[in-house]
């Protein structure tokens, strides 16, 4: 049971298909985006292009400042190391230049006691020797002399010890002069390494300063750098938004002008088939009953129907302005203007009252080559009340500037403007179209 009325639905939306298609109607056309919306929307994705291309620019100036930066940073840590060697160098040369100058002093202190303690035992030699004549000294050589030779003797001896001690005291004094030049000049160099070592360390904080400047403007310029990253990203992802919505609009474009071009390929086929009809019925004789009412292929009397035939048959025939006569197209004529720039007086065409004296004169009916004073020729009826073969008026400034025919279903036939042929339109309801109709038949 389901299975039955699955089965005929799809056979009723066949048939409402086939039918639809046999009443010409078109399928609703697609969505077609204004033209102000397309350069709404390229100005749109070529103004945020620009802004991205601008960005683009400052993030390489920005990369080109970091890679600026990194490169100053580098030389300034090379220079903070060597900074730093130089100052571990002063540092050891210092305590080096500390240690000479403490041993030199030792030195000095010990020589300068050694020689002290020297002179001493040599002045209480001396004394013990001439003074006392005691054995006082440390060699007791004036001590029992048992002659006057032997005195003398030992005498002499005590005089040769004592000079050999004061050559000895001398030679201390000069060994102890030289410590002390020694130990002043480990001291100068003590006190110049000392200098050195405070500069090397005022270098090396300098630097050391120099590094942590050079570091915090680089993690600067790299957080810029960050930021115009992000925003690039930000505005990356919004052109990206914005090129997919004009390739949206654009493809609907495309879609409806190729919906466009199919209905207008749909239409030229209709309007052929309609020409090639109207061409018929408009070349058969005229039978007794032309006037008889509403029998026609467009619900007109057939009078009417022969008049709208007769325009119909002559369906992309080409416009040229003064052109059409009651035998067919006729070469246009120079309007000084617009027309001339089109080369109307070169083509052999209908202008609009020169296709609708063509079309009346099926019906018999001359009219003069001026919409105007066709439009005049006729009874006026309003336009809720028009019918098939009324001539419909369009007005300009005042005046009358364009006359077409009613066929009927809500569509003219007419030759609208230079550049166009001959075909078949909707009725235009603009504000220029006159609330009445002209009715001739």
């Amino acid at each position: 049971m389901r299975r039955s009325v699955v089965v005929a639905l799809l056979v009723a939306v066949v048939v409402v298909g086939d039918q639809a298609a046999a009443f010409g109607q078109p399928p609703p056309p697609p969505p077609n985006p204004t033209d102000q919306q397309l350069d709404s929307s390229r100005g749109a994705v070529q103004s945020q292009a620009e802004q991205v291309g601008a960005l683009t620019g400052r993030i390489a100036s920005t990369q080109a400042g970091v890679e600026q930066l990194q490169e100053q940073l580098a030389g300034q840590r090379e220079d903070a190391n060597r900074a730093q060697v130089d100052l571990e160098r002063a540092q050891q040369a210092a305590a080096e230049a500390r240690t000479r100058a403490d041993r030199a002093g030792i030195a000095t202190a010990a020589a300068s006691a050694a020689i002290d303690s020297a002179r001493t035992r040599l002045d209480d030699f001396a004394v013990a020797s001439y003074q006392g004549a005691l054995d006082s000294g440390p060699l007791g050589l004036l001590s029992a002399a048992s002659s006057p030779d032997e005195l003398v003797a030992r005498a002499q001896l005590t005089d040769a010890v004592a000079t050999e001690q004061a050559r000895a005291l001398a030679a201390l004094e000069r060994a102890r002069v030289g410590q002390a030049n020694a130990e002043s000049t480990a001291r100068l160099a003590r006190d110049e390494a000392e200098t050195r070592r405070a500069a090397a360390s005022d270098a090396q904080r300098t630097a050391a300063q120099a590094v942590t400047a050079a570091e915090r403007a680089t993690a600067e310029e790299a957080r810029q750098q960050q930021v115009l990253e992000s925003e690039q990203a930000g505005l990356e992802a919004q052109l990206a938004d914005l090129r997919a919505g004009d390739a949206t609009l654009r493809a609907q474009r495309d879609r409806f002008d190729s919906w466009a071009r199919r209905q207008a390929e749909l239409q030229a086929a209709r309007d052929r088939a309609e020409q090639q009809a109207a061409a018929a019925r408009a070349a058969a004789p005229v039978t007794p009953s032309a006037r008889a009412p509403r029998s026609g292929a467009t619900g007109a009397s057939d009078v009417a129907q022969r008049v709208i035939d007769r325009a119909v048959s002559q369906l992309g025939v080409t416009y040229a302005w003064g052109g059409g006569s009651a035998t067919g197209a006729t070469r246009g004529i120079r309007d000084g203007g617009v027309a001339d720039s089109f080369g109307d007086y070169r083509k052999v065409g209908f202008d609009c009252s020169g296709l609708l004296i063509y079309a009346f004169a099926a019906a018999g009916i001359p009219l003069p080559h001026y919409s105007g004073y066709q439009y005049d020729q006729g009874r006026k009826v309003p336009l809720a009340q028009m019918r098939p073969g009324d001539l419909i008026a369009y007005q300009t400034g005042g005046r009358i500037g364009h006359i077409a025919l009613y066929m009927g279903g809500g569509r003219m036939v007419e030759a609208p403007f230079s550049g166009s042929q001959v075909r078949i339109a909707q009725v235009r309801y603009t504000a220029g179209l006159l609330p009445y109709v002209s009715r001739l038949l």
